[in-house]
């Protein structure tokens, strides 16, 4: 059976990839209780860095909005390895989004918003969310945007 969230992912012609393996030593995802946290996910697709560089010097608002799209992507294929089935997603409480970004590029919401609107758009209501917007002085393999969340989930 098709979960609601994949069914409005379908719609918007989204494929969920496969869950990346971290790339260090961590886990990509941990449930305490009915919290499922997911580790910081970067702008892959096709097993590759889809965008890298530095918003502010070679990189513009919407390239750093794509790349957190692709974040978000692989936000929610983490939470579907980790959940089996998107329709236990109670709703999204956080996430927290990296841009690196030079010292005087302050848009890093603007960038975000690739992440927001798309989650808004695959889990309607449960994906309206609380957030952060950070600047970062670089970022692991040069990506451009790496993001983490929260969410809770049903037993």
């Amino acid at each position: 059976m098709t979960s609601s969230i994949e069914a409005r992912l379908k719609e918007l012609g989204i494929t969920l990839p496969e869950a990346a393996a971290p790339a260090a030593n961590y886990v990509p995802f941990v449930q305490s209780g009915n919290q499922l946290f997911i580790s910081g996910q970067l702008p892959m697709a096709d097993g590759a860095i889809q965008v890298t560089g530095k918003l502010g010097d070679d990189l513009g608002v919407e390239d750093g909005k794509r790349a957190a799209k692709l974040c978000a992507v692989n936000l929610l294929a983490q939470a579907k390895a980790a959940t089996r089935d998107l329709d236990r997603i109670v709703r999204l409480v956080k996430i927290v989004g990296f841009v690196n970004s030079t010292g005087a590029f302050a848009d890093q919401p603007q960038v975000i918003n690739g992440a927001s609107d798309f989650l808004v758009d695959a889990m309607g209501d449960k994906g309206r969310h609380a957030r952060s917007a950070v600047s970062a002085a670089s970022l692991p393999f040069g990506a451009a945007v790496e993001i983490e969340a929260i969410f809770e989930i049903a037993p």
